[in-house]
């Protein structure tokens, strides 16, 4: 039988516990079909489900259809519980993704959308509540294939045949030839554009009249496929929680092998070692509150053991790799406030218990202040963990008002040196910290090669890196956004220790903060408002005043709806006066949307009062050892006394680079969103970074002083022997949406705008006759390997994955900048101030532009003055007078024509 685990999602209230409910109903699984509004669904299982009626925490149900055994995972909606909702998707073979037909995509559904992308999980959608007045399937199909793209197919029983195989064909290459040759898609080809995520089947209907579920199922059933598991023992860790005598279980998928009764399992620690070995006193399979033990539980099942204690989220057992942190994290930070007479150190070990079990609270002991701190999600969160602390632990506790989690991130690559060498220990380890763009997170890797640093001691800090949140420098928050590469270290065979490589990676992580001048970043949310139309110039002007920005209204009847960003410290409180002056009639809702640039960080800088050389516990500095005793030395000093040369402060200066001075605050943190320099104000804040600029004078063209060149001043030469080659690097994507008809273009079909494009380079190369790349953004395809090609008589690269184009063009420019002539056209400014420093010249997308219209004027000219040569030819040898007569009568002629 196959099995596979399925996961139900949505945003709140479009009817997703409904969907569980009418599919265990239909399946046989349940006599009767509870109902959210009766408080009696099957798996809303915890009274405070019931009271609010709303899914709090994922539950399990088993059910079987057909010839699949399907453990169903129906997750919570509402936005602050969707680190829960998150965690469960680390063990779904397919999802469900639930459209309210009633309200259309919402934002939530955006979100969660994005997700499936980032953990690679197939969908089937959905659209509930289709019974409602006012609902339309075409509109909506369009909606989805708006939002999601032209993959999302009408999967249901009335579609048209044709036009069904006409889209399946379009998502495949190889099927769109068969198709044209007269042959369709079967079910086999079906089954695999699904999991490959080339197909989205849509299903229509209603989940609480049972129309549409049925299909569901049948689609579920017919087309889901799964990889053979591996024989050797693996799972996954996706939840812990207890039951109602205290019992601690561990939630898991098993991957690979089987799990028996009594077996034990290897739990590893933070370093990869084998910490304890814990046997698995029970399995118990779950369906909603009830469970039946069993005494094996194979590859595909989902299942909860008792007697594990060293167990958390996102761990991985045996063959199973640990995974990724989490997407949505909470933005607010609480303190919570204990009742007289209650312990604060009974109280932190209880709340570290309920950390087990919902990771993203991060409970924190602030020793200086005596207090507990906590992160939550948002006001429904907070009642919700303030009743579970009641019932669990018997004590009433209250948070006070949510203050802001802040990040940091840093504005250009530095090296970071950490040692560490009182008596009788050693370790020093060299790291390269690199700005990544928004969203990235932190990426860790080695450039070290075995034979320079024994591989044990580079996963030990490999592994040192990911074990902990690294405080920043300004205000002592997360840091985030940057690579932290190994470039160097160093061990001792006799005094070498873990802890010793421990203490050196922390503090290498903190003096390469020092040095990479940092930024302050803060949370924004993703909202949309729903607001009466006399209101919404209330609500726009509200928006702007707390630094928010929001696309253009939309009327919905009575009501407008306004969609944007917001800082999340701007939005605190705010929810009372909306409630007053739309008078209730307005609703809103807010998601995270990740971290930004703070508008106002000197302020919260200064707030937090914040000292990185007063921070005891993380230390900026060294120590090293001299005459049998160690002596600390602080960060901007470290380089004088360390022992091993990375060599990259070299490399460093020789691509233009001045060494570790700070970078000035105005510079533009990530991309897309830089804003306009002059050329003067690119110079200067390139010198104030790296120092003067390295230029070369050559015989056949004239640099200005600022690296810069107009399109009036650029004009490759054809190439001749004595000269250096011409290379024009240009960043496709950034051309495309800064160039007016090719962005009108791509907002149509972003292939037809890349491919106009292709062609106006194609064009220009043959009459510039220049090497010339053309580089777009690939990095965002899941293991894309790259690829570079030729179009006609230019070449086309496609970044691999995890490399932008910028990132591409500073690599190619590094390294053929110092003997070429090289250009790089774009108009992004962090990615000119780049250029400057590694020998390349740069042109604006406008210039560009200009540059491109005056060749195809020359171009024009050159022709016409040909075919004037070739028309006036005959009139050469007469003499001028009746030369120029003929002339006249010739050009009079071809007027008249």
């Amino acid at each position: 039988m196959k099995r596979i685990v399925l996961g139900i999602l949505a945003h709140a209230d479009a009817g997703k516990t409904t969907l569980s409910e009418s599919m265990l109903y239909i399946s046989g699984a349940l006599r009767r079909m509870g109902r959210v509004d009766h408080k009696d669904a099957f798996l809303d299982t915890y009274e405070m489900e019931k009271e609010r009626g709303i899914t709090i925490f994922s539950k399990q149900a088993v059910f079987s259809f057909g010839d699949v055994e399907i453990t169903l995972m129906d997750t919570p909606g509402h936005v602050d519980f969707s680190a829960e909702m998150e965690r469960t998707l680390q063990v779904l073979d397919y999802a469900v993704l639930v459209v309210s037909g009633a309200d259309g995509v919402q934002g939530h559904t955006e979100t969660l959308w994005r997700l499936l992308a980032r953990y690679g999980i197939p969908a089937f959608l959905f659209i509930n509540k289709m019974d409602q007045e006012g609902t339309d399937q075409e509109r909506l199909l369009k909606e989805l294939q708006d939002r999601f793209g032209g993959e999302c197919v009408d999967f249901g029983p009335e579609r048209d045949v044709e036009e069904f195989r006409e889209q399946i064909a379009m998502c495949d290459e190889e099927l769109l030839e068969r198709y044209l040759s007269g042959e369709y898609a079967d079910e086999e080809d079906l089954a695999g554009l699904i999991r490959e995520r080339k197909v989205y089947p849509c299903y229509f209907g209603s989940a609480l009249r049972l129309s549409g579920v049925e299909e569901l199922l049948d689609g579920i059933a017919q087309y889901t496929r799964l990889p053979a598991c591996p024989e050797a023992f693996g799972a996954k860790v996706y939840k812990i929680a207890r039951d109602r005598q205290g019992s601690r279980l561990t939630y898991m998928k098993i991957t690979g092998g089987s799990l028996k009764v009594k077996e034990a399992i290897e739990i590893r620690d933070c370093e990869g070692r084998v910490a304890a070995r814990e046997k698995a006193d029970q399995i118990r399979i779950y369906s909603g509150t009830r469970y039946e033990a069993v005494e094996e539980a194979e590859a595909g099942m989902a299942c909860a053991v008792t007697g594990l204690a060293g167990t958390y989220p996102g761990q991985g057992l045996g063959t199973e790799s640990a995974s990724d942190m989490p997407v949505l994290e909470p933005v607010l930070n609480y303190r919570v406030v204990l009742p007289d007479g209650a312990d604060a150190h009974t109280m932190l070990a209880n709340l570290k218990q309920l950390e087990e079990e919902e990771p993203e609270l991060h409970i924190v002991w602030n020793e200086r202040l005596g207090e507990i701190h906590a992160k939550l999600m948002g006001e429904v969160q907070i009642g919700i963990i303030k009743r579970i602390i009641q019932e669990r632990f018997g004590v009433s506790v209250q948070f006070d008002t949510g203050h802001v989690v802040y990040k940091e991130t840093i504005q250009r690559p530095a090296e970071g040196v950490g040692h560490f060498e009182p008596l009788r220990h050693y370790a020093e380890v060299h790291l390269l910290l690199e700005p990544l763009e928004e969203g990235s997170g932190l990426v860790f890797d080695s450039a070290v090669g075995e034979d320079e640093l024994d591989g044990n001691w580079q996963r030990l800090i490999l592994t040192h890196l990911e074990e902990r949140e690294h405080p920043g420098v300004l205000t002592g928050s997360a840091i985030t956004d940057m690579k932290i590469t190994l470039i160097a270290g160093k061990g001792h065979l006799k005094h070498t220790e873990g802890g010793d490589f421990r203490q050196a990676t922390y503090r290498a992580v903190r003096q390469g903060l020092k040095r990479a001048g940092s930024i302050l970043l803060e949370p924004y949310y993703v909202f949309r408002m729903e607001v009466p139309a006399e209101s919404v110039g209330r609500a726009m002007s509200d928006i702007q005043r707390m630094n928010g920005d929001f696309e253009a209204p939309q009327t919905q009847g009575d009501m407008s709806v306004l969609t944007g960003n917001v800082p999340v410290a701007s939005m605190q409180g705010y929810q009372t006066e909306w409630n007053a002056y739309t008078r209730g009639r307005g609703r809103i809702s807010c998601m995270p949307g990740g971290y930004h640039p703070c508008k106002n960080a000197e302020e919260i800088i200064e707030m937090t009062g914040y000292d990185s050389e007063k921070d005891l516990e993380n230390p900026t500095g060294s120590v090293f050892c001299a005459h049998g005793a160690g002596f600390v030395v602080s960060w901007d000093k470290v380089e004088e006394y360390m022992h091993v040369d990375s060599g990259w402060q070299d490399r460093n200066r020789d691509a233009g680079g001045s060494g570790p001075e700070a970078v000035p605050s105005n510079l533009p943190y990530g991309t897309g969103s830089s804003p306009a320099y002059s050329e003067k104000e690119l110079e200067e804040i390139f010198e104030r970074t790296y120092g003067p600029v390295k230029r070369k004078k050559t015989a056949q063209r004239r640099r200005t002083e600022g690296g810069s060149i107009s399109a009036a001043e650029y004009r490759p030469q054809k190439k001749r022997r004595e000269q250096a080659e011409e290379y024009l690097l240009v960043d496709g994507y950034n051309i495309i949406f800064a160039w007016e008809e090719l962005k009108e273009l791509a907002k149509v079909n972003i292939m037809s705008a890349r491919d106009r494009l292709m062609d106006i380079m194609s064009n220009y190369q043959g009459f510039r006759k220049m090497t010339l790349i053309l580089v777009f953004d690939a990095y965002k395809v899941e293991g894309n390997p790259g690829a570079v090609s030729t179009y006609h008589n230019i070449y086309i690269v496609y970044t691999k994955e995890a490399e932008t184009a910028d990132q591409y063009i500073e690599k190619t420019v590094h390294r053929i900048g110092r003997k070429h002539n090289v250009t790089v056209a774009t108009s992004d400014a962090l990615e000119q101030v780049i250029i400057l420093g590694q020998g390349g010249r740069r042109l604006s997308a406008q210039g560009l532009r200009e540059e491109v219209e005056l060749a195809m004027q020359e171009l024009r000219e050159e022709h016409l003055k040909e075919s004037r040569s070739t028309r006036s030819y005959l009139f050469d040898n007469l003499p001028e007078e009746l030369a120029d007569y003929m002339e006249d009568m010739q050009m009079g002629k071809d007027s008249a024509d």
